[in-house]
């Protein structure tokens, strides 16, 4: 069966969405932002977080649905702290579903819109259950029109590259060498640069740059669940070395890469 993702150049499986069920009781989650759409809903407790430049706070029965690439963070703001569960949701996925149109955008953190948490927690639900490709296209094409419906009229159809982009995506999902650069990447796109990367952003979420890193420190987290030495995986997954690989790590996951690799086994985090 071919699916709509295919003739999107992108593979729709349910594995590629990312979950965490996790409680805060101390502390924070440092700024940090991932190229994917944050889905989270707050299952007890109350969550505090910044975005946007607005302060916000999450209670069971809302939703926070955060755009990719934007920095946030997350914190207590009483003693009993908060727990969550949460998809990372690539945004080649959503284009599955629009098509090329820009990704949808909602300028409020937190929601209260029955029909977007709604859809948020079954997207959720149905990529826990882990092998209903069915259901995930259905689930995701519902978040998807709440996702729109929220946003207004869905955004005027505009005219992108989109071979090219993902043309280069497919290269960069390869991990290329350190020395990748625009310059690089128009060669294989085949046009300019600067609309490259306009059109890149409007059709996943994220810079060329950004996409390359988080594919980095997504080889560099295999590396080390396989048991590679830090040093070793940072060199492995093209970083200049440890330490630019922890400042990356830790700008992108808000937590270093050896607090992350002694607490990754289980799926449940409680710090």
């Amino acid at each position: 069966m071919k699916s709509n993702s295919e003739n999107q150049g992108a593979s729709l499986d349910v594995s590629g969405v990312e979950l965490i069920e996790a409680q805060l009781r101390v502390g924070a989650f440092s700024p940090h932002r991932h190229d994917t759409y944050t889905i989270a809903v707050t299952t007890a407790g109350l969550q505090s977080f910044n975005y946007l430049g607005k302060r916000w706070q999450s209670q069971p029965g809302q939703a926070m649905i955060l755009h990719p690439d934007e920095v946030h963070d997350g914190y207590c703001c009483d003693q009993v702290g908060f727990s969550y569960r949460a998809a990372y949701l690539p945004p080649a996925h959503v284009q599955t579903v629009i098509g090329g149109a820009a990704l949808p955008f909602l300028a409020e953190g937190v929601s209260t819109d029955v029909n977007l948490v709604g859809s948020a927690l079954r997207l959720i639900a149905m990529c826990s259950a882990g092998n209903e490709l069915f259901g995930y296209q259905d689930a995701l094409h519902q978040f998807v029109s709440a996702m729109q419906r929220c946003e207004g009229s869905p955004p005027a159809m505009r005219t992108v590259n989109r071979e090219a982009v993902m043309r280069v995506r497919d290269f960069l999902d390869s991990v290329p060498a350190p020395c990748t650069n625009l310059d690089q990447l128009e060669v294989l796109a085949g046009y300019n640069r600067w609309q490259l990367s306009r059109d890149f952003r409007a059709l996943l979420g994220t810079s060329p740059y950004r996409y390359l890193q988080c594919r980095r420190l997504e080889k560099a987290r295999q590396l080390l669940r396989s048991g590679l030495g830090m040093a070793a995986a940072a060199h492995e997954a093209g970083f200049a070395d440890q330490s630019h690989f922890g400042r990356v790590f830790k700008r992108a996951f808000g937590t270093t890469p050896l607090a992350w690799h002694g607490s990754e086994q289980p799926r449940t985090i409680i710090l």
